[in-house]
């Protein structure tokens, strides 16, 4: 089975619809204005006409936007490319990263010894540890880092490293589980992003891909 690629035309309504093209915008940027589009077409808005010609363009119009950002999810997700015209997408998409840059922010002090599986006071720059499940990913220190006291903040700074044996849902599921609720803010890959297994999965997706 093959996906169609985001053809010129729907290159255009985004940039129409979102303001921006499509390798401008942020997923942040995208799952913020996809919620405001829906808010602002969607077709029971339109009821008070009552008019079955302007609902029925609502409609249309309403499935169109629907459609478009399926497309431009799939793409946030690493699941297709931003070109061509109806350009065939191989399945399965293979994936693969050497050294893509994490940053956490968290004021838990034991957050980074839980990623690292360490009761070390101090964790040295190229300390790695290999992600549980998986063929060979790892995330790997990017500087020495020292405990510190409750309540102060601190960055955990580290690379993710992973092969195309290794399955991204499960990397980002292990790693998803324990920085919910501990992180206060993400860099993946030098974007901000949400603490939110979705949009984790889509930054890391994203960066990935190997092109055939």
């Amino acid at each position: 089975m093959t996906a169609q690629a985001i053809s010129l035309n729907e290159r255009e309504a985004i940039q129409k619809y979102f303001g921006k093209a499509l390798e401008e915008l942020t997923i942040q940027e995208f799952q913020r204005i996809r919620k405001e589009l829906r808010s602002k077409f969607h077709p029971d808005n339109f009821e008070k006409f009552e008019d079955d010609t302007v609902r029925e363009m609502a409609t249309e119009r309403f499935q169109h936007i629907e459609g478009l950002t399926e497309k431009m999810e799939a793409y946030f997700q690493g699941e297709l490319p931003a070109q061509g015209e109806g350009a065939p997408v191989a399945t399965p998409a293979s994936y693969a990263f050497d050294g893509m840059k994490i940053e956490i922010l968290t004021t838990d002090k034991d957050l980074k010894y839980d990623l690292f599986g360490s009761f070390y006071k101090w964790l040295r720059l190229g300390e790695q540890f290999k992600i549980p499940h998986t063929a060979n990913a790892y995330i790997i220190m990017d500087e020495d880092h020292r405990g510190v006291r409750i309540g102060y903040s601190e960055t955990i700074r580290m690379y993710l490293t992973f092969g195309v044996d290794d399955a991204i849902e499960d990397i980002v599921e292990w790693f998803f589980q324990r920085i919910h609720g501990r992180a206060m803010g993400l860099l993946i890959h030098g974007q901000k992003i949400e603490v939110d297994y979705n949009a984790i999965l889509g930054a890391v997706r994203k960066p990935s891909l190997l092109l055939a």
